[in-house]
């Protein structure tokens, strides 16, 4: 099959270009748009870190099962195999257009989850995380379009930065609030929550002040399979970036054996319940905080491949003490894992916005999405398959050598030059 050379800059007279080069300001708060398109990423992300964590609880409560509450997390990767044609939306739509009605769609969606009452409706459970996960890869697609519309290249390491913070700063406040509902008044109160969040997530999208660059035309885009898979190729054909992607694919893939490894290792190395984990969850929050603050200046000093390396070994260091049985030593590999994740995504999504044309914005993070999340996938269903027959702590030794080969992958070859124009 032969594919074209897809271009690795947004032409310089596209509208959105030229908006942005009228901006003023040192950071990426200066750009009205993306202050507007903050208050839209905080209800999404507090109602999305609500309830993530609550549903894995729930199952495993309603079951008595930790295959059964990995399987949560399994469901939340299916959706990646649909992901490059949810990309193609897009990149033939209103990306704010998009966002308006996902946010909007999700709460009938979550609402959907009133009716589960035991173990006999837990099919409802996973079909509503397999649309909320499908919903997740839209809007990841197109909010990526938006950013690189607002931001100009010196300003997405600190809009990304940003961003990422309030992402995994939420674990701070999120799982307390969330686990709190859960344990005091019911499963339900989480899920008014997180619907409530989606619905003034909706409202306010309206409200996001954008100049958005040229889509896909829907003629072309429908009929042609280079078209589908541009991302990918892009992708694979843009030097440092195929590096730096293939070291989030074996990354990533290692730390989704986390998710099954967490439930035993609370209880039969820590000895404790598995609600513990909504109290220790917030430290990763403060990591993250941490970690978020300083990713900008870290990326810019460093390059983007570089500081994902560093926040990969960073990573593998933080899982380590999941196979002991002290739980200051796991609180403490729960700080670093914090720490580390803003770093390596906000490296990688910023290495991959500025290598990216906008028309190519959609497709090119649905497929990044999918080879970052499909490998996890696999591994979180190969672990749920073994963990009653493997010791966890092995999982746990393979999840560290693994984060520290893609550590590996990212700092050796090329440092990625950062763009200050």
């Amino acid at each position: 099959m032969v594919m074209q050379e897809l271009p690795t800059t947004e032409p310089a007279a596209t509208p959105a270009a030229r908006a942005k080069r009228k901006r003023r300001g040192p950071l990426a708060w200066g750009v009205r748009g993306f202050r507007d398109l903050t208050a839209v990423w905080v209800f999404t992300n507090l109602g999305d870190s609500a309830l993530y964590l609550m549903i894995a609880v729930w199952v495993k409560d309603l079951t008595g099962s930790d295959a059964a509450a990995a399987v949560v997390f399994i469901a939340l990767g299916l959706p990646a195999l649909v992901a490059p044609f949810l990309g193609v939306l897009a990149d033939r739509f209103s990306r704010k257009r998009l966002l308006v009605i996902a946010n909007a769609a999700m709460v009938p969606i979550v609402l959907a989850l009133v009716f589960v009452g035991s173990a006999a409706q837990l099919w409802v459970v996973y079909a509503v995380v397999v649309v909320y996960g499908a919903v997740g890869y839209l809007t990841a697609a197109a909010q990526s379009g938006l950013i690189r519309d607002l931001l100009d290249d010196e300003h997405l390491a600190s809009g990304n930065g940003f961003l990422t913070t309030i992402d995994q700063g939420f674990r701070l406040l999120s799982p307390l609030i969330g686990t709190g509902l859960y344990v005091f008044i019911g499963p339900l109160a989480v899920v008014g929550l997180t619907a409530t969040c989606f619905g003034i997530a909706a409202l306010l999208m309206l409200k996001v002040h954008v100049v958005e660059s040229q889509h896909e035309p829907s003629d072309e885009a429908s009929r042609s399979w280079h078209q589908l898979v541009a991302g990918f190729t892009h992708l694979a054909r843009t030097p440092v970036l195929n590096r730096i992607t293939l070291a989030m694919v074996i990354g990533f893939a290692a730390v989704g054996l986390m998710n099954v490894i967490v439930f035993p290792a609370l209880e039969r190395g820590l000895g404790v319940d598995t609600a513990t984990l909504g109290l220790l969850v917030p430290l990763q929050g403060i990591g993250a905080v941490i970690g978020g603050i300083l990713s900008s200046t870290i990326i810019t000093k460093l390059g983007e491949g570089r500081a994902v390396g560093i926040g990969m070994f960073i990573m593998a260091i933080g899982c380590l003490p999941a196979a002991g049985t002290s739980v200051v030593m796991f609180a403490a590999g729960m700080l670093l894992v914090g720490f580390s994740i803003p770093i390596i995504v906000v490296g990688f999504a910023t290495l991959r916005q500025r290598s990216t044309p906008s028309s190519l914005q959609g497709r090119t993070s649905a497929a990044g999405n999918v080879l970052i999340n499909v490998p996890q996938t696999l591994a979180m269903i190969g672990a749920a398959a073994i963990i009653a027959a493997v010791d966890y702590r092995w999982l746990v030794i393979v999840t560290v050598i693994a984060v520290a080969g893609a550590g590996v992958v990212a700092v050796v070859g090329r440092r990625p030059v950062v763009s200050t124009s």
